[in-house]
């Protein structure tokens, strides 16, 4: 290990041990990026994302109490309506009609059981896919969740509630006049060739994507207002990535549940990205991406000509980056560089404006050079991996205020 590395690494020690954290000592220290030794990049974004407060005194009860409430809905949004449905098949003939699948009350339980099983499907589809070029999300966690498990539990798992799409293949679709009326769906017809895609781990084991599902399931159930968008699977990845490969294992077999508050502390500061009916107003990421366009129009006034001029629009590349959080344009490893830093911005984001300007000066040669379909080529496939080049490059656009 080099003196230097050795250095940061006391340097991140002598903040992070102090009975009150300096949060602006940490930010400047996790902006240059953050170590992996010792668990300090997980510690550290739990303190930028708001998980864990400033006084040291206050983590060890506030783990414990948000750990436990994750469990409590794990119980109620996974297990129980998981053990309403395998009873069900056994007593068939008890169901009334109040609470038959079939039954047309919007109200029923049945009816948010489907409902449910639509948004599960689409977050099954992409968990799937999650880095594909590593092997990690497909491999067996060394934690799994016993709740989950347990073989005194006979209920419908999230997995199995995938499997078995006899009854979610009727999707059940209202007509204007409030009939509803049950058509085999086509929605699922992609299914069952995805299942196959991948080995299923034997019982007891499960699957890191399969974590993923979960969190992002009970996401959707507790926040209906915007429930689930694609895309978030992009941002859960790197965040639950970074906690189950915690080197401290008493955090790291809290992964899951750590996740999921850190994932909704983050979502909290960028849903508005994700709702499109807020895509005009001052929050909402059609301003964001101008605002790409606007600085850079200050930083470089000469490629953002050229842009206007072969009318390449920023929502062409970087509705993606920014949404993304620039997730999708790195390997895991360089995406999470990049979040050391964004998460170390205290104006929230503002620096993932200046990162995109980087990206685009970084390659304005080309971009000056090339024709439509060149540079759009060039900007929907990125074409520099060398992100602390970027990161830098941001860095001096950002003191050149």
């Amino acid at each position: 290990m080099s003196r230097l590395h050795q250095s940061r690494i006391a340097d991140f020690q002598e903040v992070l041990g102090e009975p009150t954290v300096a949060l602006s000592k940490l930010r400047e220290l996790c902006f240059s990026g953050i170590p992996f030794d010792g668990g300090l990049r997980c510690l550290c974004w739990k303190i930028l994302l708001n998980y864990l407060p400033l006084e040291k005194a206050l983590w060890s009860s506030l783990l414990k109490k948000q750990r436990d409430l994750y469990s409590q809905f794990l119980k109620e949004m996974i297990i129980q309506p998981g053990i309403a449905k395998a009873n069900l098949g056994v007593s068939r003939e008890d169901v009334t009609l109040e609470d038959h699948p079939l039954n047309p009350n919007p109200d029923s339980r049945w009816n948010t059981y489907f409902k449910d099983n639509e948004v599960l499907l689409q977050i099954d589809k992409d968990v799937r896919r999650l880095y594909p070029d590593m092997a990690f999300f497909q491999r067996p966690t060394d934690y799994p969740c016993l709740l989950i498990l347990d073989p005194q539990n006979e209920f419908e798992t999230l997995r199995r509630r995938v499997e078995q799409t006899t009854l979610k293949s009727q999707t059940v679709a209202r007509n204007r006049s409030g009939v509803t009326n049950v058509s085999s769906g086509s929605p699922l017809k992609s299914t069952p060739s995805s299942l196959s895609e991948y080995e299923v781990l034997p019982n007891g084991c499960e699957a890191h994507w399969e974590v993923v599902e979960r969190i992002l399931f009970i996401y959707a159930k507790l926040n209906p207002g915007i429930a689930y968008v694609q895309g978030m699977n992009e941002i859960v990845g790197p965040l639950y990535y970074t906690f189950a490969t915690d080197p401290n294992s008493e955090w790291k077999e809290h992964a899951e549940a750590d996740t999921f508050f850190c994932f909704t502390n983050l979502m909290a500061e960028i849903r508005d990205n994700f709702i499109k009916s807020l895509d005009d107003s001052q929050c909402g990421i059609t301003y964001k991406m101008e605002k790409v366009y606007s600085t850079l129009k200050e930083k470089d006034v000469e490629l953002y000509l050229k842009l206007q001029e072969q009318n390449i629009k920023p929502q062409f590349f970087a509705f993606r980056w920014l949404t993304l959080l620039l997730s999708q344009e790195f390997l895991l490893p360089d995406v999470i560089r990049i979040w050391d830093s964004l998460f170390a911005d205290d104006k929230r984001f503002d620096f993932l404006l200046l990162v995109c300007c980087a990206m685009l000066t970084l390659i304005r040669d080309q971009l000056l050079e090339g024709d439509f379909t060149l540079n759009m080529r060039l900007l929907q496939d990125y074409p520099i991996s060398d992100v602390h080049l970027i990161l830098k490059k941001a860095k001096e656009l950002q003191d050149s205020k």
